[in-house]
């Protein structure tokens, strides 16, 4: 299978805080903004692969920002590191300045990951990716410690075994 860079996956969906999207603060609710930014990473997680994909965990959400009523919303994914059937999805949120230069700032971002199924909901093998930009490669470098890290905390993996993690936490330890 051939490998694919991340800019493949690529993904941008633009949204408008209307009033039913808001809490009692008139901002956007943030189950609003996990399902739009679900949305964002499978499509992108699905031209990754061209094929049925499910969410399988939801790794990190960062809401660093409240976004309020009326904002325009600018949710971009992309694929940062495929496994054998997984990927890692990044989403990144910009908020739209309104009044003024129209300027986007990241407010939000989230990590999730996907898994590619057949007709039988099997999981299924999925191209590798090559990243292109430093971000890119920052990104894929971390999803492997990320993985590690999840397996663990599942149970479906031994810290011993998370070599990745080890070097980080052991350098001299790797050495010997």
């Amino acid at each position: 299978m051939n490998a694919k860079n991340p800019s493949v996956s690529r993904t941008v969906m633009t949204e408008i805080v209307l009033p039913n999207d808001t809490n009692n603060l008139h901002n956007l609710f943030g189950g609003q903004l996990l399902s739009w930014m679900d949305r964002c990473a499978a499509i992108a997680a699905h031209r990754h692969c061209r094929r049925t994909v499910v969410t399988a965990s939801v790794n990190n959400v960062s809401f660093n920002e409240a976004i309020p009523q009326g904002a325009i919303v600018t949710l971009e994914s992309k694929v940062s590191r495929a496994f054998s059937t997984s990927m890692e999805v990044w989403v990144d949120v910009f908020m739209e300045d309104q009044r003024g230069s129209g300027k986007q700032t990241k407010c939000n971002e989230a990590i999730y990951t996907f898994v590619a199924v057949d007709d039988l909901g099997r999981p299924i093998p999925i191209p590798p990716i090559e990243p292109e930009t430093e971000e890119e490669q920052r990104r894929y470098d971390g999803a492997l410690r990320r993985r590690q890290l999840a397996l663990i905390l599942a149970g479906k993996m031994k810290p011993a075994e998370a070599h990745e993690l080890r070097a980080l936490f052991l350098p001299q330890e790797d050495a010997k």
